[in-house]
């Protein structure tokens, strides 16, 4: 549903997009996570028919943003970063009007606008207006203002930003139910967690280049790290301390004998981790459950951006 090809933006001398190849198929959500400068509101601009490209191309359902930007926009909504909204009418006037502006016929739109307010949680807020609203209404209400000629995709520009916790909760459900809805969803974030919360997919992009394209859990698995591993027993644990100290990629080990528990770092595949763990089970040892420490997301952010910062 979204493709770019070689996707590339200049100014002058310095290149805010390099080369941008991705795919993202229908009904999927993919994330695009970078620190701010790194090339994430460029490349939806450009997918929004907002900005030109240098070089390379984009396509929307098939149409490019270069040769048929109307066709992209009828497919499209999109919601950027900072955005306006008119301070003197009420929820339903502001979204009345953009309806019309798409025009969807008068008779259609109560209906329409009902559907929507009660999409992102704002039914009770009808009457207000808009300038009453706070942050977080005030963004969901544009997330229906993107919705209001029911697009097959959706361009999210960082959704939840400025957003209370509380506020941020309630995006992440919506977002669940528009992909409930089959909608393509593209969301910037550099927020890691909440898009591993989201997304089917996530794309680390930093200084115009986009460096992984990957599941959460295989971009997981791209760290080299060890990974720490916490077996609970039934039995003591010193048996098992001694068992896990002769298996190889196995270092720092440590018991706690009150818990029951034994942790360590290991260093080799998942097959060999399958292995191990495998071997443990069967072994008279008592073992009740194992768990893993997962790397943290920021920490896997840092690390594929290691060398070079935000542009």
């Amino acid at each position: 549903m979204i493709e770019t090809r070689n996707l590339t933006k200049s100014y002058g001398s310095f290149r805010a997009l390099h080369e941008l190849n991705l795919e993202v198929g229908e009904g999927n959500v993919f994330g695009f996570v970078g620190a701010n400068g790194a090339g994430k509101s460029t490349t939806f601009s450009i997918l929004a028919t907002l900005l030109p490209p240098t070089s390379g191309d984009a396509f929307v359902g098939g149409h490019s943003v270069r040769t048929s930007p109307a066709e992209v926009r009828r497919l499209i909504g999109y919601m950027p970063d900072f955005f306006g909204v008119y301070d003197q009418l009420k929820t339903e006037e502001y979204l009345d009007f953009y309806a019309a502006s798409y025009g969807i016929p008068a008779g259609g739109r109560k209906v329409l606008i009902g559907q929507l307010l009660d999409l992102v949680n704002l039914s009770e807020k009808r009457d207000a207006y808009v300038d009453s609203l706070s942050r977080g209404m005030k963004q969901r209400l544009c997330l229906a203002r993107s919705l209001i000629h029911d697009p097959k995709v959706l361009i999210l520009d960082e959704p939840a930003s400025g957003l209370d916790p509380r506020a941020r909760v309630e995006m992440r459900e919506i977002m669940k139910r528009l992909k409930d809805m089959d909608k393509t969803i593209l969301i910037s974030s550099h927020i890691l967690p909440e898009l591993a919360e989201m997304c089917d997919e996530i794309g680390v992009i930093d200084r115009g280049r986009l460096l992984a394209r990957q599941s959460v859990r295989e971009i997981h698995s791209m760290m080299k790290g060890d990974r720490i591993i916490t077996v609970k027993l039934n039995g003591p644990a010193a048996a098992a301390a001694e068992f896990f100290e002769e298996r190889p990629f196995v270092s720092a080990i440590s018991r706690d004998d009150e818990a029951g528990e034994v942790t360590f770092s290991f260093s080799g595949s998942r097959a060999e981790q399958e292995e191990l763990l495998a071997a443990a089970a069967a072994s008279p040892l008592g073992i009740r459950s194992f768990s893993e420490e997962e790397t943290d997301l920021e920490d896997v952010f840092l690390s594929l951006t290691k060398g070079g910062g935000a542009q």
